[in-house]
């Protein structure tokens, strides 16, 4: 019982110590990861103006985007598994870092589809990738909360990054650019500098980390494997059965119909304000109203839905909220109460990402978790182009938002529906 106790000990310093030293830091890659992929919102603001980009224009370029990312994805992510993460990771952040300041080129419709096509192939591979690792250090019965600290990146980026590029944007004219081009600019660097601190920060697996006892790193390695063991057991750990198994492929549609409500408020939310006639660092201010709560909120639900170890309702019950909020948005009017709507409908698909991304970990295994994690991605990732496009053709079909709200308010109704549908794996429980 004793050496049990101390096992149990050495085990609980080891999560402690990884979480210390590794969720910082990708939670920041992250922040500036997603700062970088949507940024492209604020930037639109006078863009496409300054070159007359309709919203259509606007929607397809913003979109495309997934079209690269969705086709190197599951490369990426089997080169991470055999390369290790450290470097890998490294390689994507500093390459898209590099085309991220590079978006400060665009001239033209083509320009700006090709930079946007270049950006989603240069990160393709990070976010599954993020995930993959975190199973090499996490238990799974920790991997709600963890996973919910790490995504809560995305609502962060943008507290931060909206009054951030509202700010850069009032650079118009500095050294002769426009403020569009200094928020390119100066947005990207980021991703170079932490793509070079993540060689120095980050460790492979357990066994490799030094700044472990030995017996932390013993008894996290052997709960690790005996994890991998369970989940190759009930799982799938061959790229074969991870690829086309109906279990892998359900969770991807419904990634698919989250990642609709994801983008389509990422996308489109600043012109949404800009709507109501305010100044570029009002829109700031505003656009992040939404995600402080959400940020916080998700945390909550991924530590509630550890807690009791369900995932389920944990997903649907938030979506069918999100989905109600954002057909109430269509209709609400003044700004206030819109952006009430806006926040309800945020919190409620932030708070299912924990809950979500703890599914697919709990039964996949090995080379099968590196494609099978980038496949669930990559199939919900095609609803970041198909979703941003289709609301840029509703705006500019209806002259308003509203169409688009209820596009945003059905599928994620269908989301709340099918994860009613799902039934957990074992492991998901333990």
């Amino acid at each position: 019982m004793d050496q049990d106790q101390t096992r149990d000990g050495h085990l609980a310093a080891a999560i402690r110590k990884a979480t210390w030293r590794l969720i910082p830091f990708l939670c920041l890659a992250y922040t500036v990861n997603f700062l970088d992929r949507v940024n492209v919102g604020f930037a639109a603001l006078h863009m496409n103006e300054d070159l007359g980009f309709s919203p259509s224009v606007y929607g397809f370029g913003a979109g495309i985007f997934f079209l690269g990312y969705i086709a190197f994805e599951v490369p990426s992510n089997l080169a991470l598994h055999r390369f290790g993460a450290r470097i890998w990771i490294a390689r994507i952040m500093i390459s898209w870092g590099l085309v991220a300041c590079a978006m400060a080129l665009v001239w033209s419709e083509t320009s700006f589809y090709v930079m946007r096509f270049l950006l989603g192939v240069a990160e393709a591979g990070f976010f599954p990738g993020i995930i993959l690792y975190l199973t090499y250090w996490f238990p799974a019965a920790e991997r709600a909360r963890i996973v919910a600290v790490f995504m809560a990146s995305v609502p962060l980026a943008t507290v931060f990054g909206g009054p951030v590029s509202g700010a850069l944007l009032n650079m118009h004219g500095f050294f002769g650019l426009a403020g569009w081009h200094w928020l390119f600019l100066i947005e990207g660097l980021p991703a170079i500098v932490l793509g070079v601190l993540a060689l120095k920060v980050l460790t492979d697996k357990p066994a490799d980390a030094k700044w472990l006892t030995p017996d932390e790193r013993q008894a996290l390695t052997e709960r690790m494997e005996a994890e991998d063991a369970v989940a190759k057991e009930i799982g799938y750990s061959e790229i074969g059965a991870a690829m086309t198994r109906p279990r892998v492929l359900a969770l991807g549609l419904l990634w698919f119909l989250i990642v609709i409500g994801l983008y389509g408020m990422g996308f489109w939310l600043p012109q949404v304000i800009q709507s109501y006639g305010l100044d570029d660092l009002s829109i700031g201010f505003i656009t992040a109203i939404p995600y402080v709560f959400a940020a916080v909120c998700m945390v909550l639900w991924g530590r509630r839905s550890d807690r009791i170890g369900e995932r389920r309702w944990h997903i649907a019950l938030p979506l069918l909220v999100a989905s109600a909020a954002f057909a109430c948005s269509a209709y609400t009017g003044p700004l206030v109460p819109t952006m009430i709507a806006l926040t309800v409908a945020t919190v409620g698909f932030y708070a299912t990402l924990g809950p979500f991304w703890s599914l697919p970990t709990a039964f996949l295994a090995g080379t099968g978790a590196a494609a099978g994690l980038a496949l669930v991605n990559s199939i919900g990732n095609i609803a970041g182009f198909a979703g941003a496009y289709i609301v840029g053709i509703l705006r500019e079909a209806t002259g308003s938002f509203s169409a688009a709200l209820l596009f945003l308010a059905v599928a994620l109704a269908l989301g709340g529906l099918m994860a009613l549908c799902f039934k957990e794996p074992e492991t998901a429980r333990r």
